[in-house]
C-alpha cells in the first residue's frame, strides 16, 4: 500500500515538471513500478460500505438550463424552492473525483422522479417539491433533475469509479394535491384517517400527514390507470409502450393489477434499464411489510436481468442491496421493530440494512463504548445483517452536533463505528445546518458550500481529515464490517479485522493520542517486526516489543500492513 502512495505522488510530480529526456526516462520507470506493485483486490462490502446522501437539487449545479420548468416560478418561503442542483452536477463531481477522495463507494441521492408541478403552502410561505418525495408519475424524470439519459450517464460514470449507486424510492405515498396537481382515484388512495403511531394499524393504514395520499399497498384489488396519467403517456408519445410493457410485467409475475404492484413496476425498470445497485426506501413502517419483499424480489430479477444484458459492465457479484428508513428504529431493538400491538422484522422482508437512528445518541459516549457496543450487536442480534448509522440527515431535526463544532468527532465516530457509514451532504465541510429563516427540516437543506472549500482554510483542513479517514475506510472493509477489539487502553488503540474466503483485512487504530512522541501498543495483534504504514501521518514504522513508535501533532494514527 505504502509503495503504491509514493509512486502516484512522484507520478504526480513529475507531471508538473518541464519535458526532458531525463523526465521521460524517470516517468516511464515509476510507471514500471506501478505495473509491478502486486494488487490486493478488496472485496467491496455493503455492511462496511462508505455512502454519500445528497439532496439532488441542493448538491451541484450541472445544467442551468434546468433550474426553472413547469412553471414553477412562485416565490418560496426560505429554503422550500429548487436551486438548481441536478443529476449532471453529481456526475461531474464523480468526474471531478470529489467522492472518490472522500473514499465514497456508493451514493444515495434523493428521488428524481416527476413531482407533482404545483406548490403547497402550510401557512409559511410556499413549498415546491425540491426533496423528491412527492411522487406524480414514476415512469418519468422530473425535468428540474434531468432525464433518463443524464441518470443513466451518471450510473455508469459512478460504476467506472468503482462507486456504486442508490436509488430513493417512495412507494407509501403520491405528492399532494396542488391547484394543478389532481388527486390519484379513490382506488389508488387514501386521505384519510391521519396517521396516529401509536399501533401498527393506525402507522401503516393512514395519511402520514394531511394533504398526503397514502397509496393503498395493502390492497390487492385490481385497479385501473387514472385517466390523467394515460392522458400524460399519450401527449407524451409513449402509451403504447407503457401499456405493453405493464401487460408483459403482469402476465410474467401474475401479480393482480393492484397499486402497489403497477409502482413496483415502474421503480425496478430504473433497476433494468440503468443497473441501479441499490435502494434506500423511504416510509418503511408506513407500509405493510410483505410489500418490500415483493419489492426486492422484483428489484433482484430485474438487477439479474441488468447484469446479464451487461456483462462488461458488472462490478461485481454483489446482489441487489435495499436499505430501508424505519423512522426511529435503533439498532439496541435489533432485528424487530415495536409498534406497541405489534413488532416486524423487517429484516425477513428484503432489507439488508435499517438505517440506525441511534448513532446520533451514542455519539456523546468515549469511542470505546460506541465501538464496543456496535461489535457486540452487529455480532449477536444482527449477525448477518447491518445497519446504516448517521449523525446527520435530511429530516432529523435534532442531529448530533447541529451547530458543527465537532467536525473531527463527528468523523471519528460516523466512519470508525462498525456497520455502514452514511455522510450527509456537507458534513465533511461543515456546511451550515442553522440557516435564519428557515423553518422545519428545510434549515438542514441548505445547498452545498462548495465555496468554503476553496476559500476556507478551516473548511479545508476538516475536509482534508474526512478524505484520510474516508479513503482508510474505504481501503480496509474491516474498518466497518470487521470485529473490533481494544488493544489499549491509554492511548486508546483497537484493532479491527475482516475475512472473506481467501482476503483477510487487519489494521489498527489511535485515537486521542497525544501530540510528539507517542507509543501505540499492538502486542498480541501484530508481531514484533512487522512493518506498518501510518497512513495519517504518511509515516513507516517497525512494530517493536509489541509496540510502535510515532511522533508527529497529529491526535490519530490509522495503521496497516506494508505488503
Amino acid at each position: 500500500m505504502k509503495k503504491l502512495l509514493i509512486t502516484l505522488t512522484i507520478f504526480s510530480i513529475f507531471f508538473g515538471c518541464k519535458k526532458s529526456k531525463k523526465a521521460t526516462v524517470e516517468t516511464k520507470v515509476v510507471t514500471q513500478k506501478v505495473i509491478d506493485e502486486p494488487k490486493v483486490q478488496i472485496p467491496f462490502v455493503w455492511q462496511g460500505a462508505n455512502i454519500y446522501f445528497l439532496l439532488t437539487d441542493r448538491f451541484n449545479n450541472g445544467n442551468t438550463e434546468n433550474d426553472t420548468t413547469l412553471n414553477r416560478t412562485d416565490s418560496t418561503a426560505v429554503l422550500r424552492g429548487f436551486m438548481g442542483g441536478d443529476i449532471e452536477g453529481i456526475t461531474k463531481k464523480i468526474k471531478e473525483g470529489y467522492f472518490s477522495d472522500l473514499g465514497i463507494n456508493a451514493i444515495w441521492f434523493t428521488p428524481v422522479i416527476e413531482q407533482v408541478q404545483g406548490a403547497t403552502n402550510e401557512g409559511t410561505g410556499n413549498t415546491y417539491a425540491y426533496h423528491g418525495y412527492w411522487a406524480k408519475d414514476w415512469t418519468a424524470l422530473d425535468p428540474n433533475f434531468g432525464t433518463k439519459k443524464d441518470l443513466e450517464h451518471m450510473v455508469k460514470t459512478a460504476h467506472s469509479k468503482g462507486i456504486r449507486v442508490l436509488m430513493d424510492v417512495v412507494l407509501n405515498h403520491t405528492g399532494p394535491v396542488t391547484d394543478i396537481d389532481p388527486i390519484w382515484p379513490s382506488e389508488w388512495v387514501r386521505t384519510e384517517p391521519k396517521c396516529e403511531f401509536t399501533s401498527y394499524e393506525n402507522t401503516t393504514s393512514c395519511t402520514l400527514v394531511e394533504n398526503l395520499p397514502d397509496i393503498l399497498t395493502e390492497s390487492d384489488v385490481p385497479v385501473e390507470l387514472p385517466d390523467p396519467l394515460l392522458a400524460k403517456w399519450k401527449e407524451e408519445g409513449r402509451l403504447g409502450n407503457e401499456l405493453a410493457e405493464l401487460q408483459l410485467f403482469f402476465e410474467r409475475t401474475g401479480y393482480p393489477r393492484a397499486p402497489r404492484f403497477y409502482i413496483i413496476k415502474w421503480l425496478t425498470d430504473y433497476v433494468n434499464d440503468l443497473g441501479i445497485d441499490g435502494y434506500r426506501v423511504d416510509t418503511v413502517k408506513h407500509v405493510d411489510e410483505k410489500v418490500w419483499a415483493e419489492l426486492y424480489k422484483e428489484a433482484s430479477y430485474a438487477f439479474d436481468n441488468w447484469k446479464n444484458k451487461h456483462p462488461k459492465e458488472v462490478l461485481d457479484d454483489t446482489p441487489f442491496y435495499m436499505m430501508g428508513e424505519v423512522y426511529n428504529y435503533g439498532i439496541s431493538g435489533g432485528r424487530e421493530f415495536d409498534f406497541g400491538d405489534k413488532k416486524v422484522d423487517y429484516y425477513d422482508y428484503g432489507f439488508n440494512s435499517l438505517i440506525n437512528f441511534e448513532l446520533k445518541i451514542d455519539a456523546q459516549n468515549d469511542y470505546e463504548t460506541i465501538f464496543k457496543k456496535y461489535h457486540k450487536l452487529l455480532n449477536t442480534k444482527l449477525k448477518g445483517k447491518s445497519v446504516v448509522n448517521y449523525l446527520t440527515s435530511h429530516d432529523d431535526g435534532q442531529p448530533y452536533d447541529k451547530e458543527r463544532k465537532h467536525p473531527i468527532k463527528t468523523a471519528n465516530v460516523l466512519l470508525l463505528t462498525p456497520g455502514t457509514s452514511q455522510i450527509y451532504y456537507g458534513d465533511e465541510t461543515a456546511r451550515d445546518l442553522t440557516i435564519e429563516g428557515a423553518e422545519g427540516d428545510a434549515t438542514l437543506r441548505s445547498y452545498m458550500n462548495w465555496e468554503a472549500i476553496d476559500s476556507s482554510a478551516t473548511t479545508q483542513q476538516i475536509l482534508a481529515h474526512w478524505r484520510k479517514l474516508g479513503q482508510f475506510r474505504n481501503n480496509h472493509p474491516a474498518v466497518g464490517a470487521g470485529k473490533h477489539k481494544r488493544l489499549g487502553k491509554k492511548p486508546y488503540v483497537f484493532s479491527r479485522t475482516y475475512s472473506k474466503k481467501d482476503y483477510k483485512d487487519k489494521v489498527v487504530i489511535g485515537l486521542d493520542l497525544p501530540k510528539g512522541k507517542k507509543s501505540l501498543w499492538v502486542k498480541g495483534f501484530f508481531g514484533n517486526g512487522t512493518k506498518l504504514y501510518d497512513t495519517y501521518s504518511e509515516t513507516e514504522v517497525i512494530v517493536k516489543n509489541g509496540k510502535v513508535i510515532l511522533e508527529n501533532d497529529y491526535d490519530i494514527a490509522l495503521l496497516e500492513l506494508v505488503e
